[in-house]
């Protein structure tokens, strides 16, 4: 998933999430829509796809060091599409696609959140995605692909207080979200997204100068369509089971309150087979709050997630319960994204994403 927002002037942070530049208020007669029967191509599809409107690169993880000190990091690339169709403009600054950028460190033993953003068009080589490079990045920021056949990547940033530099090396192979190749939002054609994951990432390398090691999941998704206008926000959470299995799943809230029939979600066993779970499959239930000194956003920070049909019955419970990545320009929203630990019938590790709390993710 992902976050709405308007691109205004670069600041310390605008909002959007996978959370998130995402679904735009008006959509764009010239981009494709996400259609079944798609034919997925890897490694060509780990990378840009700009005859969509919007697209995303998303990291999230749990490290820990060698004492044991324990981490959350995300670090996020969004493209969004801004071509009109006229290319008489020669110029390395015509704008063609703006890039945007998320880094968020929680350092839960010691109870901080730092969060950062970047926006840069294409320019000289300033930000980009590129399958001839195999990498995507803005400024120093960079996820690149060592390996694109396995899907081994690296990624680096480096910002006020956050020092990375992470190797990703995949435990399972990437998945397909949803049906028919889509990852439907709403009905009617072109709803829809193209989705998938590494599910399971091994991670090593350094934070803040130390060692650490852990696990991190990735997100790619790119589409055109917007949230429908009655969709407030979504609850997006993703896990790594300690016996092996992993689970993503995401509900949309709409404005009465009630569950979006298109919430879905993707269970994956332990040896990596996929199934693909329905709203009336799972239930999430919230349990205890945390309401934001600063936008007043009161956010579920802990869950009771249950599948019957797997006999999976988790509590999932924020690591911190501020972990809100706060807007700065009044315009766009604000969302909570961060590490959460589960337990009950699995243990594991996980993040979680919750946007329109504070206001409807549209404007």
């Amino acid at each position: 998933m992902g976050i709405e927002f308007i691109i205004t002037k670069p600041s310390h942070y605008t909002g959007g999430l996978k959370l998130l530049l995402l679904f735009f208020l008006a959509t764009a007669p010239d981009y494709r829509q996400a259609l079944p029967g798609y034919h997925y191509q890897f490694p060509r599809d780990h990378f840009e796809h700009t005859d969509f409107r919007t697209e995303w690169w998303y990291y999230t993880g749990n490290v820990h060091a060698a004492d044991g000190h324990r981490y959350g990091f995300e670090l996020v690339f969004f493209r969004q599409g801004e071509h009109s169709g006229d290319q008489s403009n020669p110029s390395v600054w015509r704008i063609d696609d703006l890039y945007l950028a998320h880094l968020a460190l929680t350092d839960i033993d010691r109870g901080a959140f730092h969060y950062y953003k970047r926006l840069n068009r294409a320019g000289p080589g300033l930000a980009g995605a590129s399958r001839e490079q195999a990498r995507v990045w803005n400024g120093n920021w960079e996820a690149k692909w060592d390996a694109p056949l396995t899907g081994a990547q690296s990624l680096s940033a480096v910002a006020e207080d956050v020092r990375l530099q992470l190797r990703l090396t995949p435990a399972k192979r990437v998945v397909i979200h949803g049906e028919n190749g889509v990852s439907q939002k709403a009905e009617g054609p072109g709803k829809a997204s193209y989705y998938i994951s590494f599910p399971r990432l091994e991670v090593s390398g350094t934070l803040n100068g130390a060692a650490v090691t852990g696990t991190a999941w990735m997100d790619h998704e790119w589409f055109t369509h917007q949230l429908e206008a009655n969709q407030q926000g979504w609850d997006w959470f993703s896990a790594q089971l300690a016996n092996g299995a992993d689970l993503m799943l995401f509900q949309l809230r709409q404005s009465s309150g009630a569950i979006d029939p298109f919430s879905s979600g993707t269970y994956i066993a332990p040896d990596g087979r996929a199934t693909h779970l329905r709203r009336g499959d799972f239930s999430l239930q919230p349990l205890e709050y945390w309401t934001s000194p600063q936008t007043h956003g009161r956010y579920p920070i802990r869950w009771r997630v249950t599948i019957p049909s797997l006999n999976v019955s988790l509590e999932c419970a924020a690591a911190l319960p501020k972990q809100e990545l706060v807007a700065e320009d009044a315009t766009s929203p604000s969302y909570w994204e961060g590490a959460v630990t589960y337990s009950g019938s699995a243990r594991g590790v996980g993040y979680l994403e919750m946007t329109g709390y504070n206001k409807p993710m549209r404007l």
